[in-house]
């Protein structure tokens, strides 16, 4: 695999260096000054993450009031370097309570260095899983007054987590109630044409999971759909069934799960981790039924007038409700004054983000 990061720089929105880490000699110590110099004071921050400048490329990405800018100057894998920076921030959030900003960095610059030093090794990246590392790094960060969020105080022994088969889930959890909580959680995207004929159609979901169980369960859930990764061969042996059937395309599950187990029985087996967790990911393209139907009419009145006729209806069953509906009518940038009549709910014009909202 190619080198993630040479040097990782936090920066804040002046450009000042807060922490910096340098894991390989590839790279000067002054590069920070070329990404202030040729990116930071030329305001081309939101153009592209990604710059090359002289023989150096730097990945940047901005949290909160903070600038995470990683530096190579070899042929580096960009998409795993974005991906250690999402699961960097995360780690760093679960030390401090939730929060990453400028003051939390400067508040735990020692535990920071101490993570960046066993998160990544000459440029590749390690464990960075929160369970994990809080396991031998138990000193506790600066938290954040307005977090809520109660310490953790996990177990001192790390050693099978670390370089054991299942380095997600610690031994030794024991709760007087065993419980499972299970939701899924899916958006549909829809592009339509002025006909009202669909372009596109395609669902993307989640599955999250919250176990609180005692020792090491080995649990399965079932799916009551034909995956789209089976061969057609095996599809077109599998005798038909009655009743509708749902094909989902780039799944992706969390690392706990038994990935041969699946490929073979088609069911998602997994020994759980503790706490909060999102089990899979999936997209669906076919056999969507949209919950709504949105039809709009638009009429120049003039130069600087127009109306605006949006119908809504829904196309669900009698039994099903919604909660919580609000449409968007994106207006002019121009727009002085807006009058509504609507047949239900309430409507208003938001100038910040130039639309009419209803709801």
């Amino acid at each position: 695999m190619p080198v993630a990061a040479s040097a990782i720089y936090f920066l804040n929105l002046r450009g000042d260096v807060l922490i910096n880490r340098l894991y390989r000699d590839d790279v000067g110590g002054n590069m920070v000054d070329a990404f202030r110099m040729h990116i930071m004071q030329t305001k081309e921050l939101g153009t592209c993450p990604v710059r090359q400048i002289g023989g150096c490329s730097f990945f940047y990405m901005r949290i909160s009031n903070v600038y995470i800018v990683i530096v190579v100057s070899t042929n580096a894998n960009v998409a795993c370097a974005f991906k250690f920076v999402v699961e960097a921030v995360a780690l760093f959030k679960s030390y401090f309570g939730g929060a990453f900003d400028e003051d939390a960095i400067r508040n735990n610059f020692v535990l920071i260095y101490e993570l960046l030093d066993e998160i990544m090794d000459f440029g590749y990246p390690q464990n960075l899983s929160p369970e994990i590392l809080k396991l031998y790094i138990t000193q506790e960060g600066v938290r954040s007054p307005f977090s809520s969020k109660p310490s953790e105080r996990p177990a001192p022994n790390a050693t099978l987590q670390v370089t054991g088969a299942v380095g997600w889930r610690r031994e030794g959890l024991a709760y007087k109630k065993n419980e499972v909580f299970l939701d899924i959680v899916e958006s549909v995207n829809l592009l339509m044409s002025s006909k009202g004929s669909v372009l596109r159609c395609d669902v993307t979901g989640k599955i999250l999971m919250k176990c609180f169980l005692s020792g090491m369960p080995d649990l399965k859930l079932g799916l009551n759909d034909k995956i789209g990764l089976e061969k057609e061969a095996q599809l077109k042996s599998r005798p038909t069934k009655s009743g509708k059937t749902i094909e989902l395309d780039d799944v992706t599950f969390h690392q706990c799960v038994n990935l041969t187990r699946f490929n073979s029985e088609k069911t998602v087996s997994f020994v759980p981790p503790d706490g909060e967790f999102e089990l899979m990911k999936y997209r669906i393209t076919e056999g969507v039924n949209l919950p709504f139907r949105v039809l709009p009419t638009i009429k120049d009145l003039g130069r600087t007038r127009m109306e605006v006729n949006v119908k809504v209806k829904s196309v669900f069953g009698a039994k099903m409700f919604a909660l919580g509906v609000v449409i968007k009518v994106p207006v002019p940038k121009q727009t002085a004054k807006a009058s509504f009549q609507v047949t239900s709910g309430r409507a208003k014009y938001n100038a910040s983000i130039d639309c009419l909202v209803w709801k």
